[in-house]
């Protein structure tokens, strides 16, 4: 049976649908998949699993060496911008300080030269008809403090001799930030987490999938399927629906039955990635479009549906 007419058609001056198909223009796209998805129980920073876990009030989980270090790099940022824009700040004064003084010197020495000439000062040179001489339309009265601007002025169109703009510091924020969700953080803010190990008798059962902690409640193994919820007085970790029906209800952690109120329940957050978030459309989009002359597919950034 012959092929079609429009797939072997080359000699038209358009590309055919079927070619622009085989050169990938239009919109590609492609189901991200389980490695593109941070799992549950990785650390925010290092991308690796939690160490000592700690969680601040947004559900991000850390190491705590991973966010004991950023925290401490940020203090350290802070107090280098902070003495940045304190001498900057000085730097102002003295400059103001020093336009005031030479402004109050030029008033002293105008007023001393008008008291001690025996001929009273007079502005401008002035003809015997008294007309005043005119220098041109761009004439105009010149200040001692313009005056020595014009004799240090940077001329622009010599590069050793260009002006260089001063980097203006602004003043700086004094509070450390969460590095995955840039809210406020403290260190105090940051609560343990105790993740319910599996029991041994049931680990060579589940270490196939790679499962490790399960719900207190209703042992149920943790994936990125499920909604966890940390109970920020102590610490446990809950399936969502046990924490809604049960710990929410009874106002005590199911695990160490300590006192806890609502808004101490912690929704953990999972899954994201500079590339990809849980629960959004994981599905990755490119667009192309035929390149003129070339018959190449040129490719746009990539972007998140």
């Amino acid at each position: 049976m012959p092929q079609r007419h429009s797939k072997n058609n080359n000699d038209l001056a358009f590309f055919t649908y079927d070619e622009r198909k085989k050169l990938g223009y239009g919109t590609q796209k492609e189901r991200l998949g389980k490695d593109s998805i941070k799992p549950f129980d990785f650390c925010c920073i290092c991308l690796q699993p939690v160490i000592d876990p700690l969680c601040c009030l947004k559900g991000h989980l850390f190491c705590k060496e991973c966010i004991f270090e950023c925290l401490l790099a940020q203090k350290k940022d802070i107090k280098r911008k902070v003495a940045m824009f304190n001498l900057q700040q000085k730097q102002d004064q003295e400059e103001e300080l020093e336009k005031r003084t030479l402004e109050r010197e030029r008033q002293l020495d105008a007023f001393d030269h008008q008291n001690s000439s025996a001929v009273p000062h007079q502005q401008g040179t002035q003809l015997t008809d008294g007309r005043q001489t005119f220098h041109g339309a761009n004439s105009v009265r010149v200040t001692a403090y313009e005056e020595e601007a014009l004799r240090t002025m940077k001329a622009f169109w010599l590069p050793s001799a260009t002006p260089e703009a001063q980097e203006r510091v602004q003043a700086p924020s004094t509070d450390t930030c969460c590095p995955q969700g840039n809210e406020k953080l403290r260190l105090k803010d940051l609560f343990p987490i105790i993740f319910t190990d599996v029991p041994h008798q049931e680990k060579k059962e589940v270490d196939i999938d790679g499962v490790k902690y399960l719900c207190p409640s209703c042992s149920v193994t943790f994936t990125n399927t499920l909604t966890l919820v940390a109970v920020s007085s102590c610490g446990h970790v809950f399936c969502k629906k046990c924490a809604d029906q049960f710990v929410a209800q009874d106002k005590s952690c199911l695990a160490c039955n300590k006192v806890c109120k609502s808004k101490q329940l912690v929704v953990l957050e999972k899954g994201g990635t500079g590339f990809a978030g849980h629960d959004d459309k994981l599905e990755a989009t490119t667009f192309k479009h035929v390149g003129s002359g070339t018959g190449m597919g040129l490719s746009r950034p990539t972007t998140r549906l």
